[in-house]
């Protein structure tokens, strides 16, 4: 059970996966910072989906020969991994929201960084554009009895893609002159605004009416999503138990600090106070940018973490394509990206036609305990600090491959952890900030297993975020929906645990010579496999 090979740059069969790999992942491939795929889009055809399984499976059995070591099972599980989807969840013939998000994605990477001059990403965005009307044609094929709730989702995204293709795509090249090359990226985006706004019509006319498909993977399903995603393979009953015990714990200590503020009020009576404390919509941004630079002070004085780059995020907008489902992520450079560094903080700001309702509950989420816990967990010291370690990852399976328990948890964790070490100097409104966010993961835990498994009904879901995650009826709702498509969305309390344990059994290990930022920075140099691959590496296991 040692560690084993690591496998590094020059291993020639991990090289020649790797280049097929991302030959039916493109975008991922861009994502990356590899560059050789950028002018490939992902093909949902049955055919492409069929060498796509023949080559993994050969894939599997070539891994599987070798010794036992951390590489060599992180890629083993990844591959089962998306045999799993592919051959058994089977999202491409359930969801039309994963073409065109996909493939809006595909150009959004060409546009968001400057790896290359703009007439160079220009013409990678065209190739793309191009294999888009066939691709959504494949998807007219591939679509079977979709859920509702994906068809409707699907519908609710079109406009922001629509808008995506016809105003901010042209508006990022603005600065090409080059007018045979803008003659044709014109062509190529006037075809594929027309099929997106052909497909939108066909999901309206076509596809709702027939969507009665059922989005519950089952438990059988569920349970083997878990152990080849995250390598995690506790019963779905004690996961539940596990997660009720922690939701608990964290509405008991929000109950204790909520007294702190005001003990003649109820704990619900001081969260509805607390949601009104928010920026002002066009100033939400500007709180966020405003709590990072003492995020890092603290992070460097307290010793921490090791965060690798000095280089701040930018914080903007959310992308048009991935408003309908966040409320706020990281979008940071791949590992291989040599040239452009540029990382994003996205926030989703309210949309110019919601009513002065819908807009008052969707800044209710952005509280300033909230903001707080969510620049925490997107940028010091989680999500960006994190992908600025991966670069380092010993190995290139480690800098390609990992898990959302690992990344998602380590964000997670982090909020916790923060405060713990002393940030906020013991606010209690930061506190109930945290523990707010940690009952939304809590709920997501609780309400991905339920409603999965037959237990809990779309409807039943919503109430619980309200009633036991504390959420706004409105975030419950999105909160729901995303669960719905992103069943194993536990992995944010999941991972957070699966921390803390290992934690307190390196600390055990360590004794006295523990150190916190030495936890840290080991745990982060790992890349972010699955926790248990970093037990391995940490503690021997």
């Amino acid at each position: 059970m040692g560690l084993g090979v690591v496998y590094g740059q020059d291993n020639t069969h991990v090289d020649r996966f790797f280049e097929q790999y991302f030959r039916f992942k493109p975008t991922e491939g861009t994502a990356a910072g590899l560059h050789q795929y950028d002018t490939l889009l992902e093909n949902p055809s049955t055919a492409n989906r069929k060498a796509q399984i023949e080559f993994l499976r050969a894939a599997e059995k070539e891994f599987a020969a070798e010794p036992e070591s951390i590489d060599r099972d992180l890629l083993l599980t990844h591959i089962r991994g998306d045999l799993l989807d592919i051959e058994q969840v089977r999202m491409w013939e359930k969801n039309p929201d994963d073409y065109t998000s996909n493939m809006t994605n595909a150009v959004f990477l060409l546009m968001s960084r400057t790896f290359a001059p703009p007439e160079a990403r220009l013409k990678s965005v065209i190739a793309r554009e191009k294999l888009m009307p066939a691709v959504l044609e494949t998807a007219r094929e591939n679509l079977k009895n979709p859920p509702r709730i994906y068809t409707e989702v699907a519908i609710e995204q079109m406009p922001g893609i629509v808008g995506f293709f016809e105003r901010d795509v042209p508006a990022a090249f603005a600065k090409v002159t080059d007018a045979a090359l803008l003659k044709e990226f014109g062509e190529a985006n006037e075809h594929a605004v027309e099929a997106l706004r052909a497909y939108e019509k066909w999901l309206k006319t076509d596809l709702l009416a027939r969507s009665h498909g059922d989005f519950r993977l089952g438990a059988e399903l569920y349970a083997k999503k878990l152990e080849y995603n995250e390598m995690v393979t506790t019963p779905l009953d004690e996961l539940l138990k596990e997660g009720y015990e922690d939701m608990r714990r964290n509405q008991r200590t929000f109950q204790e600090v909520a007294a702190k503020v005001d003990a003649k009020k109820t704990p619900m009576e001081i969260m509805a106070e607390l949601a009104h404390d928010h920026p002002m919509p066009g100033g939400l941004l500007d709180a966020f940018r405003n709590t990072l630079g003492g995020l890092r002070d603290f992070i460097d004085a307290h010793h921490i973490v090791t965060i690798p780059s000095q280089v701040l995020p930018i914080v903007e907008e959310t992308p048009p394509f991935m408003r309908a489902l966040t409320s706020a992520s990281m979008d940071t450079p791949g590992p291989y990206e040599s040239v452009a560094k540029e990382a994003f903080f996205n926030v989703t700001l309210p949309e110019p036609g919601w009513s002065k309702e819908a807009v008052e509950e969707h800044m209710e989420g952005f509280n300033r305990g909230t903001v707080v816990s969510t620049a925490v967990h997107e940028v010091y010291p989680g999500h960006y600090t994190q992908f600025l370690w991966v670069k380092q990852a010993p190995s290139k399976v480690r800098k390609l491959f990992g898990c959302g328990s690992n990344a998602e948890g380590w964000a997670h964790y982090t909020e916790q952890m923060m405060l713990d070490e002393g940030y906020g100097n013991g606010d209690p409104k930061l506190r109930l900030g945290q523990l707010q966010d940690a009952l939304l993961r809590n709920a997501r835990y609780i309400v991905g297993i339920e409603m999965h498994t037959g237990k809990m009904t779309f409807e039943q879901a919503a109430d619980f975020f309200v009633k036991e995650g504390y959420q706004s009826r409105v975030n419950a709702v999105r909160e729901t929906k995303r669960g719905t498509s992103d069943p194993t969305y536990l992995v944010y309390t999941l991972g957070k645990l699966q921390i803390m344990q290992l934690r307190a059994d390196y600390r055990k290990k360590m004794g006295a010579a523990f150190r916190l930022q030495e936890f840290h920075d080991a745990f982060l140099k790992q890349g972010f496999p699955p926790v248990a691959l970093v037990r391995r590496a940490l503690l021997g296991e």
